[in-house]
C-alpha cells in the first residue's frame, strides 16, 4: 500500500498506478506514455540500458505472458524538489509466463526519477533490480520479500 501526503505525491502515485494498469492491460502504448522519450531505463532485461520504451519490444515481452502482468507497488518513498522527484520502493511482479507451469511471482527494488513537464509527471529514469546471492553462485535472490516500510536509521 502506498499513501500520498500532498497533491504532488498523489500525482506521482497516480503515474505509478497508470504504469501498473498499463502492464495489467498489456498495453505498450500506455506503458510508454508514463515515460519521456529517451528515458534512461535500467530494467531486468538486457542490455544494461534502454533509451525510452520500444513499443514492438514491449509488446513482444507482454506476449510472453498468459493473461495479465500484475505489478504490486509497495512502500514507495517520494522526494520532490520543484519540477523533479525521485521515489523508491518495491514492486512485486506476478503472472503466468507462456511455457512455464507455475505462476511467476517475485519482488524487485524500484527507483524512479521523474520530471514535471507541463501538467504531467513523467519518468526520466527507472532502475529496477533484484539482488543476487553473493555466495559465488550468482543466483538472483528472487525469493526475498520486503519486511516492512523502509526504516530510516535513527527513526523508530
Amino acid at each position: 500500500m502506498i499513501t500520498a501526503t500532498s497533491h504532488t505525491e498523489t500525482a506521482i502515485l497516480d503515474l505509478i498506478q497508470s504504469a501498473v494498469k498499463a502492464r495489467y492491460d498489456k498495453d505498450p502504448y500506455a506503458i510508454a506514455s508514463t515515460y519521456v522519450p529517451g528515458a534512461a531505463i535500467f530494467n531486468l532485461a538486457p542490455p544494461l540500458v534502454h533509451h525510452g520504451i520500444d513499443i514492438a519490444e514491449t509488446q513482444a515481452w507482454l506476449d510472453t505472458w498468459n493473461g495479465p502482468v500484475v505489478i504490486e507497488p509497495r512502500d514507495f518513498q517520494i522526494t520532490v524538489a520543484g519540477d523533479h522527484a525521485f521515489c523508491y520502493g518495491y514492486m512485486r511482479m506476478t503472472g503466468n509466463k507462456k511455457g512455464v507451469e507455475q505462476t511467476v511471482s517475485f519482488w524487485m527494488r524500484e527507483t524512479l526519477c521523474l520530471e514535471h513537464r507541463g501538467d504531467d509527471w513523467r519518468i526520466v529514469h527507472e532502475h529496477t533490480s533484484i539482488p543476487f546471492y553473493m555466495d559465488g553462485s550468482m543466483r538472483p535472490a528472487a525469493d526475498l520479500q520486503p519486511e516492512s516500510v523502509f526504516a530510516v536509521p535513527g527513526n523508530r
